[in-house]
């Protein structure tokens, strides 16, 4: 009964409009002090302190200010110049680029919002002046920046991995392939909406227009080999790659395109600080989340419900993701992470599940989530860029809705194909 209640008042709090942090704040230290423990709330600033000063979550901050350094800098421009030349000629032209551009920005920034809002700007613009509808072009950049958390590097993996103490190296090597088949499901449905609706296509860009534009790129594109490269070849962890990353970045921007004046870094970094601070105070306060859930056994009593219902171990994954997709709803991904990632832990030891293939799971069906009103964060960034209603993006997006979900069951049931990169690599 305290489990149902509980989570109740989370999710009731989020969805009248309480912010994520304050919501979950607010049913513990409630909680706590209706059953008369409030002796616990002793511990509050000490859980909160340790959640964000692990070295693994310095990650988030320099990712985060990567991807707006990027943005800024003139990289996403010719990230996207590059991607037009090679399959600007495919059927559904501007959209297939859209879906290569965002796989390739994904190798830099671990932040969908951060790939819908720079380079979905640009991506919108591309098609809007080539005739494709505006909710055609709004749909395809909401569901491709979802790539972006998928393929590594990626802040949602460093959260998971802060959370269980799995290696990020092992997570970021099994979100590659998912992320990969992501773009292909996506690609497909745009070539067939594409050919339906008679959408326009680039005509095919020379050898040397190729070479030129790939040219210009590669200091954009090194950013990938260098980040990729340099955590799997052991030269940094995910952590230094993400300082490294930044650094790489601002000189790109500063010195080599010169597209970022001195003067505007301040504005920069003062945007990530804002980001960071949002999403690290979530991460704190559910730390605390945590220590109550625990306390209170609510972990063991959801397991017993579930288990009671079923042992059987695909029944009990496919709960598990409806809850998830269910909670994606109306929670930010972060924050699902953040709650569930303890409760559900303990059953997919049970069941005999890798953790890593797990987080895969958990990332994928977050990633839903960006896509589904009324917490739907892609949805609302993309929607402000281009002014397309809500209710028509959210129409939009259901082709690669289907398309992601695929993936996600694909995943969840196959475990040789989820583990088959870590399993390589580690």
């Amino acid at each position: 009964m305290l489990a149902i209640v509980v989570c109740i008042l989370l999710v009731g709090l989020m969805i009248i409009g309480i912010p994520v942090g304050a919501s979950m704040g607010l049913v513990s230290m409630g909680t706590f002090t209706f059953l008369g423990q409030g002796d616990f709330l002793a511990v509050m600033a000490q859980r909160i302190y340790i959640g964000t000063t692990s070295f693994t979550m310095l990650a988030i901050p320099f990712f985060i200010l990567a991807g707006n350094l990027m943005n800024t800098g003139g990289i996403t421009d010719r990230i996207f110049g590059f991607a037009k030349t090679c399959c600007g000629h495919w059927p559904g032209g501007l959209g297939q680029v859209n879906i290569i551009s965002s796989v390739i920005f994904s190798g830099m920034s671990g932040a969908a919002v951060a790939d819908a809002a720079g380079l979905g700007a640009i991506e919108m613009k591309a098609m809007d002046d080539a005739g494709f509808d505006p909710e055609f072009s709004a749909g395809i950049t909401a569901a491709s920046s979802t790539i972006g958390p998928v393929i590594p590097p990626s802040i949602p993996f460093v959260v998971y991995a802060s959370i269980t103490g799995v290696s990020v190296g092992s997570l970021f090597a099994a979100g590659f392939l998912p992320g990969v088949m992501m773009a292909l499901a996506m690609g497909i449905s745009v070539y067939w909406t594409s050919r339906k609706r008679g959408y326009p296509v680039k005509p095919k860009a020379s050898a040397k227009m190729r070479w030129i534009s790939f040219w210009r790129s590669i200091p954009s594109l090194m950013t990938v080999v260098i980040i990729i490269g340099g955590i799997w070849g052991g030269l940094f962890t995910p952590t230094e790659a993400a300082v490294v990353a930044s650094f790489y970045a601002l000189i790109l921007s500063t010195v080599v395109y010169r597209e970022l004046k001195l003067k505007d870094v301040y504005q920069v970094v003062m945007n990530t600080l804002m980001q960071s601070c949002k999403t690290l105070f979530i991460i704190a306060v559910a730390n605390f989340l945590s220590y109550f859930l625990i306390h209170q056994r609510i972990p063991n009593m959801i397991i017993e419900g579930m288990t009671a219902l079923t042992d059987n171990r695909y029944i009990l994954i496919l709960l598990i993701i409806f809850i998830l997709l269910i909670l994606g709803c109306f929670v930010e991904g972060t924050a699902v992470i953040l709650i569930v990632t303890p409760i559900f832990m303990p059953i997919i030891t049970q069941i005999g599940m890798d953790p890593v293939q797990f987080g895969v799971i958990m990332i994928l069906a977050s990633m839903i989530g960006l896509l589904t009103p009324p917490v739907g964060m892609s949805l609302y960034a993309v929607s402000s860029i281009c002014n397309v209603d809500i209710i028509k993006l959210s129409k939009a997006v259901v082709p690669y809705l289907a398309g992601i979900m695929a993936v996600l069951l694909l995943f969840a049931f196959c475990e040789p194909l989820a583990m088959l990169i870590p399993r390589l690599m580690m």
